[in-house]
């Protein structure tokens, strides 16, 4: 396993619009980053953050070996099954139709999408939107069990979620 750390990546830049993190001035560096761990052996490319689904297209295509950005590339297949997917995010404000069409949802589909954020004032989103060092891992769960249980009322026969926050999987097993 190998990391690479994009200098500048912090997630107020990244956890955005496709306007904003074009702006942001991070996707060359993105690409760069990609390249190295390609020319370092790397078999494999993925990234940490849901939001650089954005990017998907532009990293794999500079290149050769596969690159995935985001678990919510995995929408497109889970709609081929289900009626409806759920996505636990950690900003339903910041991830949008956008984010969706770049993971490869079709644009019929968009609405069969139902994003869930946590609570923006909460410990968990709190703690990684403002790239704090330390997080209460406890209050943290909390919020996003809470956003868990906020999705399943609002489609209590969904039966697939995706996790768009790399934290998030550390909490998918409580209750």
């Amino acid at each position: 396993v190998r990391h690479h750390v994009v200098q500048g990546a912090i997630p107020e830049r990244v956890v955005a619009s496709a306007q904003a993190l074009r702006d942001s001035g991070l996707v060359p560096q993105f690409i760069d980053a990609a390249r190295t761990l390609q020319a370092e052996g790397a078999a494999a490319i993925t990234t940490s953050c849901g939001f650089l689904v954005l990017l998907q297209q532009q990293l794999q295509s500079a290149v050769q070996v596969g690159l995935v950005t985001s678990s919510l590339v995995q929408l497109p297949a889970l709609l081929a099954s289900d009626p409806q997917v759920g996505v636990l995010a950690i900003s339903a404000q910041r991830l949008g139709p956008e984010h969706l069409l770049a993971a490869g949802v079709p644009p019929d589909r968009i609405d069969d999408v139902l994003v869930q954020g946590v609570d923006p004032q909460g410990e968990f989103a709190r703690a990684i939107l403002g790239n704090d060092g330390s997080m209460d891992v406890e209050r943290a769960r909390c919020d996003v069990v809470a956003a868990a249980c906020a999705l399943r009322r609002r489609a209590p026969g969904l039966r697939m979620a995706v996790l768009e926050c790399t934290n998030m999987p550390p909490h998918a097993d409580a209750a």
